[in-house]
């Protein structure tokens, strides 16, 4: 079945994708920018794993010291 874009903006944004990219033809670049899209999304790690692997990684580090000047160590560290 044929896609058929109806809506002028829609239709505009195709019309620069297909300038930007240099398609032959405003369905090639809507092919390819669908295309893109389902690869990036297939590809892409939810928020909630790559979370977990930040927080497995701190945990790792052990417990933080609460009594820990930061302002203390940052002036040392630059000399002030």
């Amino acid at each position: 079945m044929a896609l058929y874009i109806r809506n002028r903006e829609v239709d505009a944004l195709a019309a620069r994708l297909q300038a930007l990219t240099n398609a032959p033809t405003k369905t090639e670049a809507v092919r390819k920018a669908l295309e893109n899209e389902i690869e990036r999304k297939k590809t892409k790690v939810p928020l909630r794993e790559r979370l977990e692997k930040i927080i497995e990684r701190a945990d790792r580090l052990g417990p933080s010291d609460p009594d820990f000047d930061q302002k203390k160590f940052f002036d040392e560290m630059w000399g002030d």
